[in-house]
């Protein structure tokens, strides 16, 4: 995957935060509980930061030449579609059995970011 496509890919996610997020709010309003609206709202917040993060990944390469940084966005693709994606299926089901899915969404974004201190910090920025 190139940079442009991985903005891309971001840009796509973003648009979806924006149709997910009004649906929730708006479709789903007193269909979910109270606790499914608060995790469709929690899957929403996470895939809409790391959607705008993999806007900017590209930028961010552009000024370091950090290659990690490609590492990085495939670990943020990973996470929304295992966090935010379990989460929507959790509050629009009511099942738990794929929650169990939730953490390893969750370490993804965590790998993602610690791919970007690492391109910080061993990049020269002037």
């Amino acid at each position: 995957m190139t940079f442009s496509q991985m903005g891309a890919v971001g840009a796509i996610f973003g648009l979806l935060s924006v149709a997910l997020g009004a649906f929730g709010a708006h479709a789903l309003k007193g269909v979910l509980s109270e606790y499914g609206e608060s995790v469709w709202a929690k899957a929403f917040l996470y895939q809409v930061i790391h959607a705008v993060m993999l806007t900017i990944i590209p930028l961010m390469f552009s000024v370091t030449h950090a290659p990690e940084l490609k590492y990085a966005g495939y670990f943020f693709i990973a996470g929304i579609l295992f966090f935010s994606g379990s989460l929507y299926f959790l509050a629009w089901t009511g099942i738990k059995r794929l929650g169990a899915i939730t953490p390893f969404g969750g370490i993804s974004f965590l790998i993602g970011w610690g791919y970007v201190i690492y391109a910080y910090l061993n990049t020269t920025i002037a």
